[in-house]
């Protein structure tokens, strides 16, 4: 019976998936992409029988392909954390949903499996920018400040390597990532033994040097919106940096629009880490826009539109 894992590029995808493969080995079809690549279900080709299962990825941005899944008598199971629109009722439909703004995709499964592989679930809440919810999370392992501190690395970094306009913006496309992942069961000996691991850290670090030398194009006390160019190590570090800008200021909003070679902006937009809200609402005003209450953001904005999202930034954090 055919196996077809369908994850998002990103930390909470790629440890989603570990977590459920760590507890039922499969060589299944892997279906990925960067972080933005959302409309995962259209390159799905699967028969009565296969089974699915799906991470992280917008219900609402996959209705039309899920359907199509579940009438040609494919089994879907499903966990995600985003806007899902209407969910269907199918007899092959296996819903794990849940948009409360303190809950990731890996704490859904983390949920599922009862906690049987939590810290690979911290990491990715780390990676999520859900740090209060990943602490909270990791509270039964007892783990040391040192150790929490490898697995916020970690999550950032996975997360990091997630970003990009193509996967030749990425140091790793996320299947070949998720499979450096798939030896270690213990997240603490992929930090200590992992080349990829260093390479992330690495780039990581180098992008971020030259994403805080940027002023804010505007700054006003609800928020801030940053402008980067129109280069690789700008499109890798634009959700990370976000993050970053969130925790330094947790009070302000932030939006950060990295320039599209072809022109116009990606769009990552972080609401207030005091008051997770309006992100989702913001971005869903822009045709390629989506996400969550408290981070969203836009595939693709024209530059005709820049002035009107500016006034919609504003209008949601004033």
């Amino acid at each position: 019976m055919p196996l077809i894992d369908v994850f998002n590029g990103d930390a909470d995808g790629i440890c989603a998936l570990h977590q459920l493969r760590l507890i039922d080995p499969a060589d299944s079809e892997l279906i990925t992409g960067p972080k933005r690549d959302i409309g995962l279900l259209k390159r799905v080709e699967a028969q009565a029988g296969d089974r699915i299962t799906v991470l992280d990825i917008a219900l609402s941005k996959n209705r039309d392909a899920l359907d199509r899944l579940l009438e040609a008598g494919a089994h879907v199971r499903y966990f995600d954390h985003h806007q899902p629109g209407d969910i269907p009722a199918h007899p092959h439909f296996e819903p794990h949903i849940d948009t409360d703004a303190n809950v990731c995709t890996s704490l859904l499964v983390n949920r599922y499996l009862q906690g049987r592989h939590l810290a690979w679930a911290v990491a990715a809440a780390f990676g999520d920018n859900l740090a209060d919810a990943a602490r909270q999370a990791a509270a039964p392992l007892n783990l040391s400040d040192g150790q929490l501190t490898q697995l916020q690395s970690l999550g950032e970094c996975l997360n990091y390597n997630g970003y990009g306009e193509t996967l030749d913006d990425l140091f790793f496309d996320p299947a070949e990532l998720y499979g450096q992942l798939r030896p270690f069961a213990d997240p603490f000996a992929f930090v200590a033994e992992s080349p990829a691991y260093r390479i992330l850290q690495a780039g990581y670090r180098d992008d971020m040097a030259r994403a805080v030398a940027v002023d804010a194009a505007e700054m006003r006390a609800a928020g801030r919106i940053f402008m980067l160019p129109a280069e690789k190590w700008a499109r890798r570090i634009s959700g990370v940096f976000g993050n970053r800008l969130a925790v330094e200021s947790p009070a302000q909003a932030h939006a950060v629009l990295t320039a599209k070679p072809g022109g116009g902006y990606v769009v990552s937009v972080r609401a207030p880490l005091a008051a997770k809200s309006g992100a989702d609402e913001l971005c869903s005003r822009f045709d390629s826009g989506g996400g969550r209450k408290g981070a969203a953001g836009i595939n693709h904005l024209p530059e005709p539109e820049l002035g009107r999202f500016i006034a919609s930034f504003f209008e949601i954090y004033k």
